[in-house]
C-alpha cells in the first residue's frame, strides 16, 4: 500500500493543522539539504515531506485529498468533476444491474481519476515549496539576506526586519516549475526566532531589565542602556522604586512604516559588600517612609 502524505509527515489522519505545522517543522529541519549536504536521500525525504505539507497545510487541498486520495494530487484534478464521475459510475452500475448487461462477473472496473484528469490541458500552476529558517532576534529585527538551496536549485532571499517567531514569508515565483507553460508556484519560508537572553518581545515592543544601583534608583541618574541600533542616554527619575519601567519611543519593532517601543524595567541592586555606615543610614531612613510597605497587604 502506498505511503500517505499523512505517513510521510508521521501524523494521524485527524492531526490538526498545529500538529501538522509542527511535524513538518521538524522534520524539515532534520532533512534539509544545508544540513545534510550531498546526502541524496535526505534530499529525496526533504521533498516528500514539502509536497505533503503543500497539501496538507491547504484546507481545500487537504479536503480533496481525504476524499479522492492520490487522485486529488494530479495536474488539473477538479472534485466537483470527480463526484460527477462518480455520480454517472454509480447511474451506470445501477443500469447494468437492472437490466443485467455486464460484461463479466467480476462488477465494473474501478476507476482511476489520474486517468481522467492527469492529462488536463493547458499550463498548469507550479506547487509552492516550504522552507524553515531560524534566526537570532537581531537578525529577525533588521532583516537579513540568506542563500537557500531548494529542489529547484540555489536562491538568494531577503527576509524583510520585523520577522516574527511563526511568520510565514511567500517568494512569488520561487516555488516548483509550472506544467506547460504554466507560471512556477511560491517559496513559502516559515520563521522561527532563537530567545535572546536578555530582550523579551512582546508584538512589536522589546522589553529589556536594566540593573540600577541603590544610589541611582533613589537620586536619579542618567545611565546607558544598550539597545539593537547602539547605547542610549536614559534619564532614571529620583525614587525610582523597583520594577519601574520607562519607555524608550521607537527603539523596538520596525515593521514597513510602524514601529514599536523598547520599554526598560528597573531593578534596583542592593550593594554587595558590607558597609556599616550604610547600615545605619539605611536604618534611619525608616522614618522617610510616609506610610508602612507592607499596609494593606492581605492574602
Amino acid at each position: 500500500m502506498a505511503e500517505s502524505l499523512y505517513d510521510i509527515l508521521g501524523v494521524a489522519k485527524t492531526a490538526s493543522a498545529d500538529q501538522i505545522r509542527k511535524a513538518y517543522r521538524k522534520l524539515a529541519r532534520t532533512h534539509h539539504p544545508d544540513v545534510n549536504p550531498g546526502n541524496s536521500a535526505a534530499e529525496e525525504k526533504f521533498k516528500k515531506v514539502s509536497a505533503a505539507y503543500d497539501v496538507l497545510s491547504d484546507e481545500k487541498k487537504r479536503a480533496a485529498y481525504d476524499e479522492f486520495g492520490d487522485a486529488s494530487l494530479q495536474g488539473g484534478f477538479d472534485p466537483d468533476k470527480a463526484r460527477d464521475y462518480q455520480r454517472w459510475q454509480q447511474t451506470q452500475q445501477q443500469r447494468a444491474s437492472r437490466f443485467h448487461d455486464m460484461e463479466d462477473d467480476d462488477g465494473p472496473a474501478s476507476f482511476d481519476f489520474s486517468e481522467l484528469f492527469g492529462r488536463a490541458r493547458g499550463p498548469q500552476r507550479g506547487a509552492d515549496l516550504h522552507a524553515s529558517l531560524q534566526l537570532d532576534l537581531k537578525q529577525a529585527l533588521e532583516g537579513t539576506e540568506i542563500s537557500l538551496d531548494l529542489p529547484t536549485g540555489p536562491t538568494r532571499v531577503r527576509i524583510p526586519p520585523g520577522a516574527d517567531d511563526g511568520s510565514t514569508i511567500r517568494i512569488a515565483g520561487k516555488g516548483a516549475p509550472g506544467g506547460r507553460g504554466g507560471p512556477p508556484g511560491d517559496l513559502l519560508i516559515e520563521i522561527a526566532v532563537a530567545p535572546h537572553p536578555r530582550v523579551r518581545r512582546e508584538g512589536m515592543d522589546l522589553h529589556l531589565t536594566v540593573p540600577v544601583t541603590l544610589a541611582e534608583a533613589y537620586v536619579g541618574a542618567t545611565i546607558d542602556v544598550p539597545t539593537f541600533g547602539g547605547p542610549v542616554s536614559v534619564k532614571v527619575p529620583p525614587r525610582s522604586q523597583n520594577g519601574a519601567k520607562l519607555r524608550l519611543r521607537g527603539k523596538g519593532v520596525t515593521r514597513k512604516d510602524k514601529s514599536g517601543d523598547m520599554i526598560i524595567e528597573l531593578e534596583v541592586r542592593m550593594p554587595d559588600r558590607e558597609d556599616q555606615a550604610l547600615a545605619s543610614a539605611l536604618e534611619a531612613a525608616a522614618a522617610d517612609y510616609s506610610r508602612p510597605v507592607r499596609e494593606g497587604m492581605t492574602l
